[in-house]
């Protein structure tokens, strides 16, 4: 039986409004919110997520876990995340297969990982320690990529022992793997034929731009018709699970993000009738 499908947005600033003084709730299932930008105790972004969370359910996803450094994790980030999903009970926490951080100092971005045993038992490890400080599963998601290291495996390969070693699930960025599958020349059909599939609980959808030699997964523009392309292929792997648009830049009125929304209902809804 096909799980019932979730539809929802990221939420940012230009549209606290929207979702805060409407009359009617706007029409999503869920948010998602960066984790990072509500995690203090008080003040108004916390009070903006509190009154936002009486109306819809929320997501909470992080981008500065460093699940992948060598030094471990922060564990005063982990208290302070621990702290905020106790008060929001989201429906799912999930951060980057990525890392940022070593002795200290933090990069504040995503930086790809070699896909090695070592680098497995190091992530590995480290999964296992969030989420016994978080006392819940996490979800990871797949990275964009603009190198590729010499490696033990292939990164889809590495998703499925990531999974079965520390019983994690999975945030499948469908633009993230045709950014990737463009860049470095792989075939995406082999990703989502090698990923664990019941792992997914939710998925990713985003635009991109073109760089001089390779696509940029830069959250700016809508979702393309590659992408759509591929989220729908992605379907008949994984089934119906929660499904956002992200939008990080170049924000367009909430309107937009709402139509642009009503195509991934379409899509999965097309998919229901096949399967039924």
């Amino acid at each position: 039986m096909p799980r019932p499908p979730l539809f929802g947005l990221g939420l940012r600033k230009p549209h606290y409004a929207d979702f805060l003084e409407g009359e009617v709730p706007v029409p999503v299932d869920f948010v998602e919110v960066i984790s990072e930008n509500f995690m203090v105790d008080g003040g108004k972004p916390r009070d903006v997520l509190r009154r936002v969370r009486e109306r819809h359910p929320i997501a909470l996803h992080g981008v500065s876990m460093s699940i992948g450094s060598a030094d471990g994790l922060d564990l005063d980030y982990l208290r302070r995340l621990r702290g905020l999903a106790d008060e929001i009970e989201p429906m799912f926490v999930s951060d980057h297969l990525s890392w940022s951080r070593i002795e200290g100092f933090n990069a504040h971005d995503l930086l790809p990982l070699p896909y090695t045993e070592e680098a497995l038992g190091i992530v590995c490890a480290n999964i296992d320690r969030a989420q016994e400080a978080l006392g819940r599963a996490m979800l990871f998601e797949n990275p964009s990529s603009y190198l590729v290291f010499d490696g033990d495996m292939t990164e889809w390969a590495f998703l499925d022992e990531m999974c079965a070693r520390t019983g994690c699930d999975l945030l499948l960025d469908i633009n993230n793997i045709f950014v990737s599958a463009t860049n470095h020349g792989f075939d995406p059909q082999a990703y989502l034929a090698g990923i664990p599939a019941r792992r997914v609980r939710q998925v990713h959808l985003a635009g991109h731009s073109r760089g001089r030699h390779l696509l940029i997964d830069t959250h700016d523009k809508p979702v393309p018709p590659s992408v759509w392309t591929l989220y729908e292929t992605a379907l008949a792997h994984i089934g119906p699970v929660a499904t956002m648009i992200e939008r990080d830049d170049d924000i367009p009125p909430l309107d937009d993000l709402i139509e642009e929304l009503g195509i991934a209902r379409s899509i999965d809804a097309k998919f229901m009738r096949q399967v039924a």
